[in-house]
């Protein structure tokens, strides 16, 4: 399936849909070296498919952690479940969205296993799970909503310290609106991330500070 750059005749006709091929995916992340191994560093894919360049964000991120903190299993694991957070897409279709979370949850798992070895657990598994069910939606990126026809919310997910997790949460359309204006009057209430370099929204909602391994205690 990584290989495969077209699913039917039929899809890309109705959708336009063709996966980019492996070696394009690698160049083109190539281009952004330095921010795909930052741990921390997010990244959208506004039409992200099956996951062809999620997949290789996060495997190069892997590798990082695992560079850092392979003799560890805490902060590997601690840092493993922050990579995961950093990444992003959307989809207009159901059947991409959902075959991307589960590829990219295989790819996480595989390192995360044969790492952790008998630490590993089904706790973090299920926050992983949670936190790629909340990135990883169906929309349209165009319109910023989702496939139910709601507004496209991220959640924002930081390591804040030791094992505890701060999740807030961002409609899409009002964080692109920080990238595309200056500030003013009228913007009373946001903030400006030095990460992003623009002006955020405050929050649509938050979360308390929990153990990264409970995240999906709150719904």
């Amino acid at each position: 399936m990584e290989k495969q750059q077209v699913k039917s005749r039929q899809r890309v006709a109705d959708h336009g849909e063709v996966f980019t091929a492996e070696r394009e995916v690698k160049a083109m992340c190539d281009l952004v070296k330095q921010e795909t191994e930052r741990i921390e560093s997010r990244f959208l894919e506004p039409a992200c498919g099956n996951g062809n360049f999620l997949a290789e964000v996060l495997r190069r991120k892997l590798a990082v952690v695992k560079s850092r903190y392979e003799k560890s299993p805490f902060d590997y694991e601690r840092y493993s479940v922050l990579a995961m957070t950093s990444l992003y897409g959307i989809d207009i279709l159901e059947d991409n969205a959902k075959e991307c979370r589960q590829r990219l949850f295989e790819i996480w798992n595989k390192e995360y296993t044969n790492n952790a070895k008998t630490q590993a657990n089904e706790q973090c598994r299920e926050a992983v799970r949670f936190i790629l069910h909340k990135n990883i939606l169906c929309g349209d990126a165009l319109t910023m909503l989702q496939a139910d026809g709601s507004p496209i919310v991220f959640a924002e997910w930081s390591l804040v310290t030791g094992n505890q997790m701060k999740r807030r949460d961002f409609a899409l359309n009002e964080l692109l609106e920080g990238h595309e204006e200056q500030m003013s009057i009228f913007m009373f209430g946001w903030e400006y991330d030095e990460e992003v370099q623009a002006f955020i929204p405050l929050p649509i909602k938050e979360y308390p500070l929990t153990d990264y391994r409970k995240v999906q205690d709150y719904e």
